[in-house]
């Protein structure tokens, strides 16, 4: 790696070390609109900024003063020129009587992405895997030692407590964890009911399968970690673009597969939606050395029927299915957009 670029990536890490240590509310502007990530002892994927955001202000709030960072071992790598991942080990010493915090090594992964002029905190993701029964050791040790293993709870608690329940209900069963939209199981249930609706008013339903191109090796050069931030990124991407404010027509279908439910869409629409998504995830240009172009490719396939009595939702994943296949065949990451 340059050094110029060693030099900047430190520094990124070494500014938000310092304000996470300073409790610095300006650390606040520092996390992109488009984020994910999951707290110490989290039992679940925070894809909104502004759960995060609390997050941070409990974590504040509970630890006031400065804390003690001692810092174990520090990785800087290079993903692309607009981002760059850090890994850290480190020990937290709160103030006042000794932590059992001190005596375990908390990990973190911090992804930064530049957005315009600046960079952004895209992804934060932290484990400190201390043992319940220490807490009660340091009996004096600070409130936030105590509440960690409840902190998703706590953030659950700020909405009425019955809202909470069925929001956590619904998302052990719906979300897919890594990518934050919809998994396969929900989404097919959801495509039965826009299929069976298309039915009975005879409209037309479509559907875009999307592929990451050669991701296995890709993962395989630039690790896991890598590989699960580019699925995040194709995940944000398509739900930005073809959502609608519908998040349960976007899923991930499997592995690097991704699926968008187009309910009451012809065909122009349809392909002008997937055309829009390659567009936009070509613009990306994902660092991929093992790619013919030097970035990750993506296939997808598109399919658009009317239901007809006896048909079964499946024909509609068939046919996309086999679009997408003719568009892999297409040639190497060359991205071919086809119809059946």
């Amino acid at each position: 790696m340059p050094l110029e670029r060693q030099q900047l990536i430190r520094l990124l890490f070494e500014e938000y070390i310092e304000m996470y240590a300073a409790r610095d509310e300006r650390l606040l502007q520092r996390f992109s609109e488009r984020f994910s990530g999951y707290t110490g002892s989290g039992h679940r994927l925070i894809t909104r900024r502004s759960e995060w955001l609390d997050v941070l202000r409990h974590d504040f709030a509970q630890a006031p003063g400065r804390i003690g960072i001692e810092m174990l071992d520090l990785a800087l790598q290079d993903v692309s020129d607009d981002a760059a991942l850090v890994t850290a080990f480190f020990h937290i010493h709160l103030p006042g009587p000794a932590s059992a915090l001190s005596r375990e090594t908390a990990r973190q992964v911090l992804l930064f992405r530049r957005e315009g002029d600046d960079w952004k905190i895209a992804h934060s993701s932290i484990s400190v895997p201390f043992e319940a029964h220490r807490l009660s050791e340091a009996g004096g040790a600070h409130a936030l030692q105590a509440r960690i293993d409840a902190l998703e709870a706590q953030l659950r608690e700020r909405t009425r407590a019955l809202e909470a329940s069925e929001r956590t209900t619904q998302a052990l069963g719906q979300t897919d964890v890594l990518t934050g939209l919809c998994n396969r199981r929900h989404f097919e249930q959801v495509l039965q009911r826009v299929w069976d609706h298309g039915q009975r008013v005879a409209r037309p339903v479509a559907l875009i399968l999307l592929e990451v191109d050669r991701f296995k090796h890709f993962s395989e050069q630039y690790g896991r970690l890598a590989g699960e931030t580019c699925l995040q990124t194709v995940a944000v991407t398509l739900a930005q673009l073809a959502s609608k404010g519908v998040d349960e027509h976007v899923a991930r279908w499997s592995g690097e597969t991704f699926v968008v439910l187009l309910p009451d869409t012809l065909v122009p629409d349809a392909m002008a939606l997937a055309q829009s998504v390659r567009t936009a995830l070509v613009a990306l240009a994902l660092p991929h050395a093992g790619a013919p172009l030097g970035v990750v490719g993506f296939s997808l396939g598109v399919a658009c029927m009317v239901p007809e009595p006896g048909q079964d939702a499946q024909e509609l994943v068939r046919r996309a299915d086999m679009a997408l296949s003719r568009s892999r065949q297409a040639g190497p990451d060359a991205m071919a957009l086809t119809m059946e």
